[in-house]
């Protein structure tokens, strides 16, 4: 059973907070890749091109671009644009606000900005749906997406095309654009990226001597390397840091860091919901 009291003394004893979220918040959330909202919003795409869920369909080889951005116009609308304001944001946005605190995130649905944590502590470290590259990296410039994806949704055609002048071309290059989202080599990390990759470098070098909590939420195995495994090296390493690790799946650890890790096994929701009402 979890010690929600506990839980809370440690808040309110820490210095400072450091979140670390993944997809298992978004999911807990409500923002789901698959499922009966997904079934409903893509039963065109689900009929044409046999897609079973967001994550698989965005490596789909569709034939022509007119295809694939009618597709990522719907992807990136769903997945960012529909879902604006969200409850669990706010209430995790509640419970730390009084503190000095952290986002790093590998999710790219843009969800603790639409919630209002401040755009200087939020570090999304694999890209952003509302931005668009050039697919080769020629130049390390993003561009907002928002006005072109809503022209897209309403010129998408009954064979699920875009008209031919809607397809995006690098302006440097003249080359295909992408989703500024990290699926290869090319993924562009711009002047914004190291900026935040700076100030989440800086928050941990400022607090690794005094009481830093780490608040691990739905991070799972796709990119450990970013969130899980280095959140536990801190963990051993710092003195006064303390880990809570919240996974409805795994809550285990590689380190040895038991006596400074609170293990929570729920869905982040709930763990919220519980936190904050308890």
């Amino acid at each position: 059973m979890t010690d929600y009291s506990k839980i809370k003394k440690l808040i309110k004893d820490a210095d400072a907070i450091l979140i670390g979220a993944g997809s298992g918040l978004s999911s807990s959330a409500g923002l789901l890749y698959s499922g009966k909202k997904f079934e409903e919003e893509f039963q065109d795409y689900i009929k044409k091109y046999k897609i079973t869920d967001l994550y698989s369909s965005s490596f789909y080889p569709f034939k022509t671009e007119e295809e694939r951005w009618a597709y990522w116009a719907k992807h990136i609308y769903f997945s960012y644009y529909e879902e604006q304001e969200n409850k669990t944001y706010k209430t995790l946005l509640n419970l730390v606000k009084d503190k000095d605190y952290f986002v790093i995130t590998t999710n790219c649905d843009g969800q603790f900005l639409k919630n209002k944590f401040p755009k200087e502590k939020v570090f999304e470290v694999q890209g952003s749906y509302s931005k668009i590259q050039c697919a080769k990296a020629c130049h390390n410039t993003l561009y907002d997406n928002k006005k072109l994806v809503y022209e897209m949704l309403e010129k998408t055609d009954e064979n699920l095309k875009i008209p031919t002048t809607l397809v995006p071309k690098c302006p440097v290059c003249g080359g295909k654009m992408n989703v500024n989202l990290r699926c290869d080599e090319y993924f562009v990390e711009d002047d914004n990226w190291h900026k935040l990759c700076n100030n989440y470098e800086k928050f941990i070098n400022k607090y690794q001597n005094k009481k830093l909590l780490l608040i691990e939420l739905g991070v799972g195995f796709n990119t450990p390397g970013i969130i899980r495994f280095p959140f536990e090296e801190m963990t051993l390493k710092l003195k006064n840091t303390h880990l809570i690790r919240v996974n409805d799946k795994s809550t285990e650890t590689f380190l040895d860091i038991s006596v400074k890790t609170t293990l929570v096994k729920e869905d982040c929701k709930s763990f919220l919901t519980a936190l904050t009402t308890t």
